[in-house]
């Protein structure tokens, strides 16, 4: 095997395909915005569960909320190559499908730095809905989570993005 990397522009490989944090010291500092969602699908009788508030561990989705803001904050603790971020800003939404019996999750976190917040607003989601998971296994262990991805992502040089995917 060879030192020589061929990394196709990832840019967390140096020239030697060695794994690092991107310096990213020269970057401008500009308003950043990332939105992320995601879905957990269930039994009807969970939904049902969730929604008339009679989980035994509580407020489900409330609980979710606060667990996927504070992971938001943790992002950097939890993926090797995320710089820390000083958030500006983290919100949290969930809307519930009945006829498809499922949760979906919605998180827009913002900040004011040199780096995106992809990674943070995916990562919200992620433990907004394992939150879910976690709460609710007792009654229903094959919940699915599904369609985990980046919506929209603003600010930085590169711009605004939009997922092309509906």
């Amino acid at each position: 095997m060879t030192n020589i990397a061929i990394h196709h522009g990832l840019t967390h490989f140096d020239g030697t395909g060695q794994a690092h944090m991107v310096d990213v010291a020269e970057k401008k500092d500009t308003h950043r915005i990332a939105i992320a969602s995601g879905n957990i699908q269930m039994k009807p009788e969970t939904l049902a569960i969730i929604t008339q508030g009679t989980a035994k561990k509580g407020d489900v989705l409330g609980i979710a909320r606060i667990a996927a803001i504070m992971a938001a904050k943790r992002t950097s603790d939890l993926i090797p190559l995320c710089h820390p971020l000083a958030l500006t800003r983290v919100t949290v939404d969930f809307s519930v499908d009945v006829i498809l019996s499922k949760v979906s999750c919605t998180a827009q976190v913002e900040t004011v730095g040199k780096t995106g917040v992809e990674m943070e607003a995916l990562t919200a989601v992620q433990v907004g809905l394992l939150t879910i998971y976690d709460m609710c296994k007792a009654v229903d262990r094959g919940m699915l989570m599904t369609d985990i991805r980046v919506l929209e992502k603003h600010g930085g040089k590169s711009g605004d993005w939009i997922s092309p995917i509906d």
